[in-house]
């Protein structure tokens, strides 16, 4: 009776308070409304199946639906790139080429506000720390990556531009995601192709995700979904806890 009485004088009593403040969301929902016009329109739409630009559409919903998956999914598919890529720039502002991830944010032929833009690459992998801080580590992150890359990986390698396909003043994506090589201009001649896309596939999650997945799960707490999971009994990555046995991965 107390609760129903509460419920009626405070509309929002009973409700789980906002894990991620309005003006988070709010901010980032604006930085999309700018970025993804202006990316399109530069770029093309194959631009967003770069992992880094992908990983910016599961954030935004994972903002706004408070989801700890989605958030989780983005933080362990970029987080290493991106981390790398600050350690790039950062070199370039030293005056250190060191693996040439941000050359572009330093060439005048790019358009500086194209590059302003670009600049997400750097705050992105910290903003999606702080989510997962905020909403938990959902462990079935690394599977749901896993897969994802997977599909935007085979689209790219038989349905994308290869490097040199395009006139070099286009601004369309070629080699995207590196499924032909580590260049833009000339695919890699080491291997054959379809050598070189296998060992992409097999190297992602061993190589890139599988230490970030380890790093976060033992730095976070597990999503609330997770813990439920556990409280009855089974481990949401697909082993029993039973007994206190420890979880598959």
């Amino acid at each position: 009776m107390m609760k129903t009485m509460n419920m009626i004088a405070n509309p929002g009593f009973g409700r789980p308070a906002a894990r991620i403040p309005a003006g988070v969301k709010l901010g980032y929902t604006a930085f999309m409304a700018v970025l993804v016009p202006v990316y399109w329109s530069q770029y093309g739409p194959t631009n967003f199946l770069y992992f880094c630009d992908l990983a910016l559409f599961f954030t935004l919903t994972a903002v706004w639906l408070e989801s700890a998956l989605l958030a989780s999914m983005a933080a362990v598919g970029i987080l290493l790139p991106q981390l790398l890529w600050c350690v790039d720039f950062a070199g370039h502002l030293a005056g250190l080429r060191l693996l040439g991830m941000t050359d572009y944010m330093f060439d005048a032929g790019h358009p500086l506000f194209l590059r302003g833009l670009s600049f997400f690459h750097g705050w992105l992998p910290f903003l999606l720390l702080y989510l997962v801080a905020r909403l938990g580590y959902d462990r079935r992150a690394f599977l749901a990556w896993t897969v994802v890359a997977w599909g935007v990986m085979l689209i790219s390698y038989f349905l994308l531009p290869a490097p040199g396909a395009l006139p070099a003043n286009s601004l369309t994506p070629v080699n995207v995601d590196y499924v032909f090589g580590l260049s833009e201009t000339a695919a890699q001649t080491w291997m054959p192709g379809w050598l070189w896309f296998s060992l992409m596939l097999a190297g992602l999650p061993v190589l890139m995700l599988t230490p970030t997945h380890l790093l976060l799960r033992k730095s976070f707490r597990g999503s609330p979904e997770q813990q439920q999971a556990r409280c009855g009994g089974s481990d949401i990555f697909g082993g029993s806890v039973a007994g206190g046995s420890a979880p598959l991965f």
